[in-house]
């Protein structure tokens, strides 16, 4: 399977099922559309941000068809002036690359520094799916699973109203 070998460890040690799929890379949503029949869950775009002073950083997830204003964000996050995090940054504190954005990353994440800010809709989702750590395949796991990562990882998370 394609993806970080010690992601593959943590989801078998929560004992967490998923289904694998793998595809050609797709860097964004528009692209990885093509390659979702027969994936019955919920696609995320996964949005990598950080503060104005490069302290602080987020992870936004957003159901794929939400459209997101960064000014609206930053009113709805009340975390100040946000900008897109460079891809420097992406790696520092994920070790992921653009178009493989995911919240599978915050493994990589060992002083928990990334808040992570989660659409109150993906509550909604039965299934959920995420690149593992490399937008050339995607898993499929219940949202219930999906929390349980989440709480494993040990980073703050919450859920925002984002519509």
């Amino acid at each position: 399977m394609r993806g970080q070998a010690s992601l593959y460890k943590v989801l078998d040690e929560l004992q967490i099922e998923f289904s694998y799929h793998e595809h050609p890379a797709v860097p964004t949503v528009e692209e990885a559309m093509k390659y979702w029949k027969g994936m019955e869950a919920t696609k995320c775009k996964n949005l990598f941000f950080r503060n104005h002073k490069g302290n602080k950083h987020y992870l936004v997830i957003i159901e794929h068809r939400q459209k997101l204003a960064i000014r609206d964000l930053e009113q709805r996050l009340k975390q100040g002036k946000i900008s897109f995090a460079s891809e420097k940054r992406l790696d520092k504190y994920l070790k992921l690359t653009p178009g493989s954005v995911t919240p599978f990353g915050l493994i990589n994440d060992d002083d928990n520094h990334v808040h992570v800010f989660l659409d109150k809709n993906l509550r909604n989702s039965k299934k959920i799916s995420f690149h593992p750590n490399i937008n050339t395949a995607s898993l499929v796991l219940s949202y219930n699973d999906f929390i349980k990562y989440m709480d494993w990882t040990g980073n703050s998370y919450e859920f925002i109203e984002l519509y």
